[in-house]
This record gives C-alpha cells, sequence and structure tokens, in this order.
C-alpha cells in the first residue's frame, strides 16, 4: 500500500466527521439561505488568507536534506496567491460589504484551526501541513463544485458569486495528483505518522469550522444603510 493510500484510510473516520457536518449536507442539497452562504464565504477567508503564510513558514523549516519538499512548497504558494480575494469577491456578488468582511474576526472554531495549524509547523514538523492540505484540497475536490451547483439553483446567484468554490473544484483535482505523488516520497515512518496525525486533527477543526457558521453572522456584512438626507427625512 502506498502511503497516499494508508493516509487516506487512516483518516476515513476523521473525514467523515467533517463530511457529517449539517451545513455541508444543506449546501449539497441547496437547502442553504444567502446569509448561511455569506457567512460560510467569511470564515473560508479568514482561513485562507493564511494559507500563503503558512506554506511560507513551512518552507523556512524544512531541513536541508528534503530541498523536494520546498521546492513543493513554493510550488503551492504561486498557485494559492491572491485566493482569499476571491472569496472577498464572491461575497460582494451576494450583495455584501467586502471590507466588512475583510475586517471582520474569525469564528473561534476559525481562529484555532489556524493556531493550530501555525503551532504544529514551529512544535512538531512543517509536514504538518501537509494534512491541512489533504483536508482543504480533498474537501474541495469532493464536494466544493456540488456544493456550487446546490446553492446556485436555490439561491439564483450569479456565476461571480461562486469563483471560490468552482475554481477550488477543478484546481485541486491538480493539486491533489501532485499532492499524491508527494505523499509516495515521503518514506519515514515518523514523518508519515506526522501527517497523519495532523490530518486526523484538521478534519475535525475543518469540521468545526462547518459546525460554526451560523446566518446571523452575515448580518455585520450587510451594505450601511444610506443616510437619509433632510428632503427625505421629511418626506418619510
Amino acid at each position: 500500500m502506498t502511503f497516499f493510500a494508508e493516509l487516506q484510510n487512516s483518516t476515513r473516520d476523521d473525514r467523515q466527521y467533517l463530511l457529517d457536518t449539517p451545513l455541508i449536507r444543506q449546501s449539497l442539497a441547496g437547502d442553504i439561505s444567502r446569509d448561511t452562504y455569506a457567512a460560510f464565504l467569511c470564515q473560508a477567508f479568514h482561513h485562507v488568507r493564511h494559507t500563503v503564510p503558512l506554506l511560507m513558514a513551512a518552507g523556512s523549516r524544512v531541513p536541508d536534506n528534503r530541498e523536494w519538499v520546498r521546492t513543493a512548497l513554493a510550488d503551492y504558494i504561486t498557485e494559492e496567491i491572491g485566493h482569499e480575494e476571491w472569496i472577498l469577491n464572491d461575497i460582494a456578488a451576494c450583495g455584501y460589504d467586502r471590507e466588512a468582511a475583510r475586517r471582520s474576526r474569525p469564528n473561534t472554531a476559525t481562529e484555532l484551526m489556524v493556531a493550530y495549524a501555525y503551532d504544529s509547523i514551529q512544535r512538531i514538523s512543517p509536514l504538518a501541513l501537509f494534512g491541512m492540505v489533504l483536508v482543504l484540497e480533498g474537501t474541495s475536490i469532493d464536494k466544493a463544485i456540488s456544493a456550487a451547483d446546490g446553492i446556485q439553483r436555490a439561491l439564483g446567484l450569479p456565476d461571480t458569486a461562486f469563483s471560490y468554490l468552482r475554481s477550488h473544484g477543478a484546481l485541486d483535482q491538480e493539486h491533489m495528483a501532485f499532492f499524491e505523488v508527494l505523499m509516495n516520497r515521503i518514506e519515514d515512518r515518523s514523518e508519515q505518522q506526522i501527517i497523519i496525525h495532523a490530518a486526523r486533527m484538521f478534519y475535525r477543526l475543518y469540521g468545526d469550522v462547518f459546525r460554526s457558521v451560523a446566518a446571523t453572522q452575515a448580518h455585520a456584512l450587510r451594505p450601511a444603510e444610506p443616510e437619509l438626507t433632510a428632503t427625505e427625512k421629511l418626506a418619510s
């Protein structure tokens, strides 16, 4: 069995914890409100904006005898730059304030997932970040495009509101093929165990991010109502 296959098998239950989240099931069924979708995008922004810094942090800690790992991380960086802006564009296309989303604070679950990513790179190994790559990109392949289709049918939103979900769904198929080859080059058993453990953690943490999303969180993203002029105030 290749290491990639073992990684998939060893994290099956944890992956199911993520896939069983109500938000994923509702999105695939098209049973989701515009506020909930906007709130989800806001949390996506708050973790995606850390992708490049995390890749850079991991690359800086790769030992010299793993230069091919650093090269792979550099390749990921070139692919991921600017994706957080895609999400803000989607939020604006849904009718919400992109700058309010940028200024907002992440949910506790989102902040904890990002914090664990930085911590595991520093405390355990830069290879731990590959656990996060498996979870975020693997989930995109499985569900992103189907979820985008279901949400769009339900809400009638324009194509411009789904650049993050649809682009990631297609792009991550290429990434995962690359990731599989990369994982199968890791033969050291202790390094493999680090990646398996990290993937298990990130499936749980990402599942909690989905569970933390609430429609009411989108209220803070709604554009401010324009102030009435003196004439309009009198007329009202």
